[in-house]
């Protein structure tokens, strides 16, 4: 097996391994995106709601000028946030990131929440966060009434417009997803769910081979992110059991190179974020071996139906509302 990583993909599929930007701090993140391109990235994983897509906007200008990679051969995914759901925002909010990441059309253009809140005008607000007035007695979250149905309309116009190669969603589940494929002119492309080892979702990923729809893991180290959050605990780190840490001295890798592993052999693309250069080259590393069948199976055996992502969780406790969305 070759040791160069697979950046070719089908159609609709991003290539397997992506640089994650969230939680990319701004300061970093012109640099670490002109360095994932370096080293090798083409795919990048990009959200208004990251806050930092003008800064990634200029490492993506400053390859393309330095002659690291042609247009063509990157694929970009941004995300619609839930404030801009109503029709007559999604193509407003798609062009704005569009500015911003210097570019004229984007490979992947996803719903990033089932969650559709009033409407924060871009002047007022940018990003504009989960809260609707921050200067409210108590700040809170505002539900706005817009069916999935209208922002799925106004995200095919995006791709009849040219504006936008593919779309999809994120965070849904299979009953959404079925809904969504009863009307879709354009069926969804891709869902980014949360999966690792204590989230593996084999329901939700076997529907979406039977129903065609890529799916990208998000968070596919499981907790590092969110501990510093405190919405995961120091103990729940899956690079720390036993059967990953047995794979990877078998393969010499490190744990987190078999997780990365792991997601890829189960047929999904994986984005894991970094603000370390040199993880940045280790992440990508993981096409000169293959887990076998044994270990893959140990590993999905890991599972605890943990979501470290929930907004029935952090909503209420973050932005002083109960949203849930998976039950």
């Amino acid at each position: 097996m070759s040791g160069m990583p697979q950046m070719t993909s089908a159609a609709s599929n991003p290539p397997a391994v992506g640089y994650g930007l969230w939680k990319v701090p701004n300061a970093d993140a012109a640099r670490m995106t002109y360095e994932s391109l370096v080293r090798g990235y083409r795919h990048l994983d990009c959200a208004s709601d990251y806050g930092n897509e003008a800064e990634v906007g200029q490492g993506i200008e400053r390859a393309l000028n330095d002659g690291v990679i042609r247009r063509d051969e990157l694929w970009i995914t941004s995300k619609l946030w839930n404030t801009y759901h109503r029709r007559e925002h999604v193509r407003q909010a798609c062009e704005k990131s569009m500015r911003d990441l210097h570019v004229d059309s984007l490979d992947l253009y996803l719903i990033h929440f089932p969650i559709a809140l009033e409407f924060v005008p871009f002047e007022s607000r940018y990003p504009a966060g989960w809260i609707f007035d921050e200067k409210a007695e108590r700040p809170c979250m505002k539900a706005a009434r817009v069916p999935i149905a209208e922002t799925w309309a106004a995200m095919e116009d995006l791709v009849r417009a040219g504006l936008v190669r593919h779309i999809g969603v994120a965070n849904f589940g299979v009953s959404l997803l079925r809904d969504l494929l009863n009307y879709a002119a354009i069926p969804p492309a891709v869902l980014q769910v949360e999966l690792h080892p204590y989230l593996t979702q084999e329901k939700l990923l076997r529907f979406c081979r039977r129903a065609n729809i890529s799916v990208t893991a998000f968070s596919p180290l499981g907790s590092p992110s969110y501990v510093p959050l405190g919405m995961a605990g120091p103990n729940e780190n899956a690079m720390d059991e036993a059967v990953v840490v047995e794979a990877a001295r078998r393969h010499h890798k490190s744990p987190a190179q078999v997780l990365l592993r792991w997601g890829v052999q189960r047929g999904t693309s994986v984005i894991p974020k970094t603000s370390n250069p040199e993880r940045l080259t280790e992440n990508l590393d993981i096409f000169d071996f293959e887990l076998s069948e044994a270990e893959m199976t140990a590993i999905s055996a890991l599972d605890r139906n943990r979501r470290f992502n929930d907004p029935g969780v952090f909503c209420e406790a973050a932005f002083g509302t109960f949203f849930p969305i998976y039950e």
